[in-house]
């Protein structure tokens, strides 16, 4: 859905949606495990340089590099990865939002499920 990478939730979704989970607090079922740590690992790898919020180049390489190893094909090929940062970056400003980023994740997890092509 392009162009809505950095819009708030619709009044809707506002009701189901609980705050986010304190960095203090422990998720104690399978799925809230997994999105606190898809989070964590991109929060992580923003912060190293530039932008908190977003994914640089050298952010997004190093988390494929390190984290999707097994998922995304030829993960260690740099050209291959500015590739696919390049389809994720919606807006072409050369970093990936959260948003951008999840992206991939919900590919990825659609190619693992069987769901997706």
């Amino acid at each position: 859905r392009k162009g809505t990478q950095d819009q708030e939730p619709t009044p809707s979704t506002n009701l189901l949606l609980r705050p986010s989970l304190s960095e203090h607090s422990t998720p104690t079922v399978a799925m809230e495990a997994a999105i606190a740590v898809l989070v964590s690992q991109f929060k992580t790898h923003a912060g190293r340089d530039g932008a908190a919020t977003t994914l640089s180049r050298d952010e997004f390489h190093s988390l494929v590099r390190n984290q999707l190893p097994n998922l995304v094909k030829n993960s260690a090929d740099p050209a291959v990865i500015d590739r696919l940062m390049s389809s994720l970056d919606e807006n072409n400003d050369g970093e990936l939002t959260f948003n951008e980023f999840w992206q991939l994740i919900g590919t990825l997890a659609g190619k693992q499920a069987g769901l997706t092509q």
